[in-house]
Formats: structure tokens, sequence, C-alpha cells
């Protein structure tokens, strides 16, 4: 849920002030509250990424790291401004890109920023991204002492020539040694990335993916099937020919794998694309955007969300920092989500969940539908009767397709 898409959406003129409407505010601090902070640079560009992301040949001089860093902590010092009397950070969260390009100096200072215009609350969840060729047992043990409470590494797969398709630079093994590495530094909680269903990965590279996974010893693992995304070099193959799309019933088959290989080593799915080893494991920062609690986005292109108010920031880091420079806000646009779009919004989110959604959020007619949906096997009828639409085993491979019925 971190990383940021490279389109943004249409939306309303934001004000230039970044001012929310007083609806918005009201109850801040009462739901959770959250940071996200995107990092958007890259060593190279993965061919099936469409997050916005910028190598250094693709910015040139026009923005750096330092005008980044310099902007971040002018939009969250503006952040704590419109917020008024701006709740204690619950959870961080620094994705991308690449947030280990910054060093564990430069995800030090990220984390100062957020403390000095926040302030984090007791036992806040602290989380990066990293990319395990740019990790060390040097890079944990900083960054653990910075403060950093959480890692999730990109693995992707352990197959080489599955790697080489989605055009990713580590070797099959670093990742698992970057796990390895960062627990020993301390870190409790730790994240594996797998993508599944790329053109080529066979079912016994998939198995030796999860028992790498294994090996690692991490306590939480998403996996995601793989998205053939418009505009992305991996489009372009699948378009000429010299790729196949991938194929639903294979990714249904290899998610079934998944899943099994999960719970086999002790891990609960919490939600469709996420297992942990305990509820303390679970994301806590991706939770919040699933039960639609609030957060910052800072960054370039990043998103937000503040008590039904919806709005993104420009994508460029040049475009980015010169706005902040000026002291006008980088948002792009917004938009105020009416209730109805709040109502469809929590379906389709908190029916990924694992506790599922409750039963009265649903129009009459889509109560009647959720019932047919039990009956069909997609959701359990017993939770049914308890009042919550939760997603048996079989109406995770239709997830979306479920959800479509209940809106």
């Amino acid at each position: 849920m971190g990383d940021m898409p490279s389109a943004l959406p249409i939306g309303d003129p934001a004000p230039s002030d970044g001012s929310l409407p007083a609806s918005a505010l009201t109850g801040l601090g009462d739901r959770p509250f959250g940071v996200y902070v995107h990092v958007p640079f890259c060593a190279t560009r993965c061919g099936y990424c469409d997050f916005n992301t910028y190598t250094a040949g693709e910015l040139g001089t026009s923005a750096s790291p330092a005008s980044w860093l310099e902007g971040l902590r002018q939009e969250l010092d503006l952040a704590a401004s419109v917020l008024g009397d701006p709740p204690a950070v619950d959870t961080v969260f620094v994705g991308g890109g690449t947030p280990s390009l910054l060093g564990a100096s430069g995800l030090g200072q990220v984390l100062d920023a957020v403390r000095s215009s926040f302030g984090l609350a007791p036992g806040a969840e602290v989380t990066t991204e990293s990319n395990p060729e740019s990790t060390s047992p040097e890079f944990f043990s900083a960054i653990r002492d910075a403060g950093y409470t959480r890692v999730s590494l990109g693995m992707q797969s352990a197959a080489r020539h599955v790697l080489a398709v989605l055009d990713r630079v580590h070797t099959p093994g670093r990742p698992v040694a970057a796990a390895r590495e960062a627990r020993a530094a301390g870190f409790e909680h730790v994240n594996l990335d797998l993508i599944y269903g790329t053109p080529g990965e066979t079912v016994a590279d998939l198995r030796a993916s999860l028992d790498a996974v294994h090996s690692a010893g991490v306590d939480h693992v998403s996996a995601y099937a793989l998205i053939v995304e418009e505009g992305t070099a991996l489009a372009r193959r699948v378009r000429r020919g010299e790729l196949p799309m991938p194929d639903d019933d294979v990714l249904a088959d290899k998610y079934e794998l998944i899943d099994s290989a999960m719970a086999a080593q002790g891990l609960t799915w919490y939600e469709v694309s996420n297992w942990a080893a305990s509820a303390d494991a679970a994301c806590r920062h991706n939770l919040l955007y699933w039960q639609g609690a609030d957060w910052w986005g800072a960054g370039p292109g990043a998103h937000s969300h503040v008590g039904g108010v919806r709005w993104w920031n420009v994508k460029h880091p040049a475009k980015y920092a010169e706005l902040l420079a000026t002291g006008t806000s980088p948002a792009a646009g917004r938009e105020i989500l009416s209730d109805d779009d709040r109502r469809v919004e929590r379906v389709l989110l908190e029916l990924r969940l694992a506790t599922g959604l409750p039963l009265d959020v649903l129009d009459p007619a889509a109560q009647t539908e959720a019932k047919t949906a039990a009956a069909d096997g997609l959701l359990d009828p017993t939770a049914l009767d308890q009042g919550r639409c939760v997603l048996t085993d079989r109406g995770r491979l239709l997830a979306d397709a479920v959800v479509r019925r209940l809106t």
C-alpha cells in the first residue's frame, strides 16, 4: 500500500495554502494517524513498475535527495500548521522508490523531520522499504538506532530468470541474507514482498521462493499477483507478443499455494495479500489505510486522507520542491468524499480484511446480495449471521467480484 502510482486522479483544485474544511478536522486524533513519506528515487527502473519514481539520469540536475529532503521538511511543517493541533503519529511508512538509497543517515533525517513536526506516539510503528542490494548489517543497525521498528524488503522471487523478466537487479539470495541481517540488528518485524505470476515463473520457481521466505524467518509476507500496467516496459513486451499475459486461473492456483505455504510457516492471512505471524506482526500503517483512518502523505505524488478529504501532490520532485520553497502547498488536486463514496470505499477495503466488513454498512439490496454470496460460498455464513461479511477461501480468490456485488 505504500507505493505511489505514477498517474494522478482527476479532482478539484486544491487550496494553495493546503487548508482543509473544518469537517475534515472534526475528530482528528480520535482515529489513528499516520505519515507516509514517498522517496521518489531509484537506481534503475523495473520493467513492471508504474510508481512515481525517477532514476538519477531521468532527473539530471533538476532535483536531488537534498532538495527533496528540504521540501519534505517544509511539507511536514505545513501539515502540522494545517492540522492545527496535530496528533502524535501512530505509524510512519517510508516508501518509494527505494528509500534505502538515502542511506541510514538520510532515513534518520526523514524520521527526525516527522518527529520535529508531529512527534511520535508511544510505541509508534516506523517502517521503511529497502532494496536488499542497498542494505548491510551496518545499515540495519543504524536505522534501528534512529528509531525504525520495521523493515520491508523487496524480494519478488528467488528465481534468477524471474527477476530478469521483472528487471530486478538484486541477486536471488540477497533478500534472505538482508532479512537475517535486519533481525540480527534487533528488528522484530521484517517483511518480504513477493510477486507471483511473472511470465516464465513455474510452480517449482514459486515453491523455491516460498522455501527461501521460510528460511529467512520473517514474521510478515506480502504477496501480490503481477499486474501488467499500461505504459510500462513490461506492457510493451506483452503487447509485442514477447511475453504472455498472466493467466487468471494460474494466478489463482499460485495464490492457493502461497496461502498453504504461509499457514505451514505459522503465518495467517489478515488481508487478502498479507500474512503475519501474530496480530503484533501485522502492518499497522497499512491497516490504517484499509480501515479508513487518517494519514498525511508527504513527497512527490503522495496521496493523503484526513476526515473524508483526499488529496495528492504534484509528481515531479523538482516541481514539488519549487512549490514548497515559495510556501505553497504541493497538492495537485483533491476530492471531498460523499457519504456514498465513503461507504463504497469501506466495502472495497474492509472486505479484504480477515475481520471483514460490518453487514450494516451495506444498504438493504446489498445485504440481500451478501446472503446470496454466502450461499455461493464466497462469504462465511456463520460470520454473516453474526453481522459481518467475511470472505471465505474461495471468496478471497474472487474478492474483486464480491466487492462489485456488494456495491
